[in-house]
């Protein structure tokens, strides 16, 4: 109904006819004429009836003559509405009583000169305007704004809060309102529809004033979305203090994933301010390490005086994998080493914990306490026995394929531990390598580096003999396992740059991609500019093979993953510019657009110059790289637009609908342009729709809400989208849920494990064990032994499925593949190219897993972390203590101090934590230096513990 007929349907109303209902809906006719039904309590009606009175009589001694009367009377209303209760379900009475006179009020009001007494009538047409809100929108706000401006400056308004909580939201919600509509029509013209005086300074200073009040109320995410409406969010770090900044940063972080660009970054760093100001600096730390920037860092890490605090710092910057050079030299504005920065000298204690020298031994001492040290054997994971066959088959067994899947099976079960039978604790002649023939040497070799990982002592003592090998994949094998086992870990020897650095020119080819991607591997984050030198002429000579140039892209993108370095992604587009067309269609230049991506991963609006660029090629990898930058810019945000972006690629019927129109095309024009639309045919090339998918799940994955509603989409996309697309959506599956196994998404794995499409059934296979990665999950396992028996007959399924039991034994349940950590607040850049390199090798698995490049398996390492809680005390020796371990609770804006885990079990240090598990201290008795327990902890002795020990006793 419109406007105009809701007017006519709806006849006037006497004033004097509307004031009695009123007054009969507040008294009842009954009680007032002495006819109340027995029981009822009369003393509250006369009550009702003698301040109505007295309220009417106030009314009218401001509408006569005296000005002396006035400012009794106003101040009279004021002490009335101020003092009066209501309960949750009602108004107050003065409110309720003065809204019939409220026009005649308003009219009143503007009948009288400025003065102190009409500012003091404004403030008390501001509360009474609550309840004409339907009628006249945003009146509390423009009488509040004219009480304000016709005070002198020596007498200033009284406080909000003591017209009452009420008043004080009613108020920020005008605020919004109004300050909505200055930004969309102009400030002119949203005064004149509104008639709020005043200036957007002066809706500042208002929402200030009630963000304060809120604030010690308890409201703390009112405040926070107040002065985010109003764009002065960065401000609140003057209001917070000791007991609300805690809850107020809380919420903000939460709300971080909903924000789009640049707020999000805004609400990081106002956190990043509040964390400084009251000195919490593992907190402000984690912020500096979700914004990527290197000049906040280097100053946390040098803020706190205590050495011990610094050493806590430094455990948390190991497992984020920051640039070591970020912490040593400043910084300049575009995050590049300053040139003329002095390097200083660092502790050697420090260096350690940031170097992470001593991981492999806490996590081999971790791995004693839960009594998993000893080696597992191949038969120990598949459990055949238990494998159901189907009768009257005969198993079709590729040995070699069999031995080649042992091969990373074992790698990966026994990853970290050192000690596997098959090729540490293997004599020399009967090693697992001579099991296998020419690439297959090669992945054997390698997986010595995944048995031995982070032990970089021990490590290369044992990789070292197979370097001098004359059997050319045993020795690339062996470059790789160099890589491998140095991931993620700091040595002052620089072992894999001098003993690989000098075979990346090498003319054989397995040795040198070995090399390469060996260094690659090994300083994955660390953003070394030496490497950078050795790296980027194979990317740009065109004399290379295609292979070789995107794999040293590749190795650039995990060195430089994050960085933005302006060098790389120049030299790439160069290349991708320059290269012909033929080399360009090869199945290698997805691996070249993921290295320019990864450059990217985490830095949103940083890419559009190269977005922009990439737009000038013609070639189908242009489309491809410009997915895959986007997505990983964008990686872990939650962010709806660019989801929605993802979808509309996936819309296209390229094998479909674009094969018609050049058909009638064709038709139209057969001699003319007959060439070109052949040309035009054969550059359709729908890879890109792939790298969308997967792209929801990356952006999708950093924020649980998002993430759920991402399976849906997942769902649609499985019924109505193309091959290719179809055939994505499981690995799409495994990346949202890494390492932590829900059982929505087990089912549908493992429905589409048995898809008529092998290749469906494959990448399911893959991602099943993606997200059982190092779980253990026992009904996980006995879905892979089903399919064992399922696929005994099709050795390429057959192979996958024992990968992914490798997968979900990982490291015997001590190593996730989860990128997000510190309670899932942080993500690790080096986690996600590790998972994405990884999943790319599968969106062609026939060309690269299931033929000769099986190794690419390996790229998962980056993206393996041990999943402990190991406590220490101050000198950094273990220090065993009771924890509850449970299931995490967001207790975001709850009131009070609920409990953040449920269902806990108490355990002494060290402890396992799953992907969604939090731990807390059992007692009192140590004070922990990080805010999150997980990972390495270290703890201080709680000075009043034993005071409370004898007041107990």
């Amino acid at each position: 109904m419109s406007k105009a007929e809701s007017t006519i349907a709806v006849p006037a109303q006497d004033p004097k006819k509307k004031k009695d209902e009123e007054k009969d809906k507040v008294d009842g006719p009954s009680k007032v004429n002495g006819d109340a039904k027995e029981g009822e309590d009369l003393v509250s009606s006369e009550e009702d009836l003698q301040l109505r009175n007295e309220l009417e009589m106030l009314v009218e001694r401001l509408k006569e003559s005296n000005t002396e009367l006035y400012r009794p009377a106003l101040e009279t209303l004021r002490t009335l509405i101020r003092t009066s209760t209501s309960s949750m379900t009602s108004v107050p009475k003065p409110l309720k009583f003065l809204r019939p006179h409220y026009p005649d009020l308003q009219a009143l009001f503007e009948t009288w000169p400025a003065s102190e007494d009409k500012s003091l009538f404004a403030d008390i047409l501001s509360c009474l305007a609550m309840t004409y809100s339907d009628t006249q929108p945003r009146g509390t706000l423009r009488y509040r704004l004219v009480s304000a401006s016709l005070r002198p400056p020596s007498s200033p308004l009284s406080d909000p809060g003591s017209w009452g909580h009420e008043y004080v939201r009613h108020l920020a919600a005008e605020l919004g309102e109004e300050y909505t509509a200055r930004e969309e029509r102009g400030e002119e013209e949203a005064q004149k529809e509104s008639k709020v005086v005043g200036t957007i300074q002066d809706l500042h200073s208002l929402g200030m004033e009630c963000a304060t009040f809120l604030l010690r109320h308890n409201a703390e995410p009112d405040a926070v979305d107040l002065m985010e409406e109003l764009e002065i969010v960065e401000r609140i770090v003057e209001l917070v203090d000791e007991n609300t900044f805690g809850r107020v940063c809380q919420y903000m972080i939460r709300c971080v994933n909903f924000l789009p660009p640049p707020d999000d970054v805004t609400f990081l760093r106002t956190i990043h301010k509040i964390y400084i100001k009251h000195q919490r600096f593992p907190e402000a730390m984690s912020m500096a390490i979700r914004l990527g920037d290197p000049e906040l860092i280097r100053e946390d890490f040098n803020a706190p005086g205590n050495p011990v605090m610094k050493r806590q710092l430094a455990f948390l910057l190991a497992r984020a994998q920051v640039p070591y050079e970020w912490l040593q030299k400043p910084t300049d504005e575009d995050g590049d080493i300053a040139e003329d920065a002095e390097e200083e000298d660092m502790p050697e204690d420090l260096v350690e914990c940031l170097s992470n020298t001593r991981l492999s031994a806490h996590f081999k001492e971790f791995g004693k306490e839960l009594g998993v040290l000893e080696p597992k054997s191949l038969e120990d994971v598949y459990k055949s026995h238990l494998e159901t066959t189907r009768p009257g088959t005969t198993a079709n067994i590729d040995s070699a394929r069999a031995n080649l899947a042992g091969t990373f099976v074992n790698a990966f079960v026994n990853a970290g531990f050192g000690n596997d039978k098959l090729m540490v604790e293997a004599e020399e002649g009967s090693s697992w390598i001579y099991k296998n023939k020419d690439h297959g040497m090669m992945s054997a070799a390698a997986s010595l580096g995944l048995s031995l990982l982070w032990d970089t002592d021990v490590g290369l003592s044992h990789v070292d003999r197979y370097t001098y090998s004359s059997e050319e994949y045993i020795k690339a094998g062996s470059f790789l396992a160099i890589g491998l086992l140095s991931t993620g870990v700091r040595t002052e020897a620089d072992a894999p740059l001098a003993l690989l650095g000098e075979h990346v020119d090498n003319k054989s080819v397995p040795l040198k991609l070995s090399a390469i991607m060996g260094l690659g591997l090994a300083y994955c984050g660390s953003h070394r500019e030496d490497i950078l030198a050795l790296l980027l002429p194979h990317v740009a000579d065109e004399g290379v093979s295609m292979e070789i140039a995107s794999l040293s892209a590749l190795a650039l993108g995990f060195i430089f993953v994050g960085s933005g370095n302006g060098e790389v992604a120049g030299t790439i587009l160069q290349t991708l510019m320059e290269r012909e067309d033929k080399a360009l269609d090869e199945k290698w230049a997805r691996f070249m657009a993921l290295g320019l991506a990864l450059l990217y991963v985490g830095l949103q609006d940083q890419s559009d110059a190269t977005l922009e660029t990439l737009k000038a090629i013609s070639h189908p990898i242009a489309k491809q790289a410009q997915v895959l930058v986007d997505v990983c810019s964008f990686a872990g945000t939650g962010n709806v637009l660019k989801v929605q972006e993802m979808l509309h690629h996936c819309e296209d019927h390229i094998n479909t609908s674009k094969g018609k129109e050049k058909e009638k095309e064709k038709e139209d024009n057969k001699d003319e342009n007959k060439d070109e639309a052949k040309k035009e045919d054969a550059k359709l090339d729908d890879t890109f729709q792939a790298f969308a998918v997967l792209g929801i799940a990356l952006v999708a994955m950093g924020e649980e809400t998002g993430a759920e509603m991402s399976l849906r989409v997942f769902n649609h996309l499985m019924h109505y989208g193309e091959p290719i697309i179809r055939k994505t959506v499981p690995l799409a599956l495994g990346l949202v849920s890494a390492s932590n196994p829900q059982l929505n998404i087990l089912d549908t794995l493992s429905k589409y494990s048995h898809d008529n499409d092998l290749q469906v059934a494959l990448n399911a296979i893959f991602a099943m064990g993606l997200i059982g990665a190092g779980t253990n999950n026992a009904k996980l396992m006995q879905l892979l032994r089903q399919l064992a028996g399922y696929y005994q007959k099709e050795p390429d399924c057959l192979f996958t499925v024992r990968i992914a039991q490798g997968l979900v034994n990982m490291g015997k349940g001590t190593i996730s593949i989860n990128p997000f950590f510190c309670d899932r607040n942080i993500m690790s850049r080096t986690g996600i190219a590790g998972l994405l390199a990884t999943l790319m090798a599968f969106t062609d698995a026939k060309s690269f897993i299931l033929d000769k490049y099986h190794w690419m398996l390996y790229f998962l390492t980056p993206a393996m972390a041990p999943r402990f809680l190991i406590t220490l005390d101050e000198e950094l020796n273990s220090k065993p203590v009771s924890v509850r371990v449970g299931q995490a609770v967001d207790v975001v804006g709850q009131a009070g101090k609920p409990r953040t885990i449920s269902g806990f079990q108490t355990h002494t240090t060290p402890v396992r934590l799953g992907t969604t598990e939090r731990a807390e201290l059992a007692t009192e008795e140590y004070i922990p230096y990080a805010p999150v327990l997980e990972g390495f902890v270290i703890l201080r002795k709680n000075p009043g513990w034993e005071t409370e020990d004898r007041m107990e006793v």
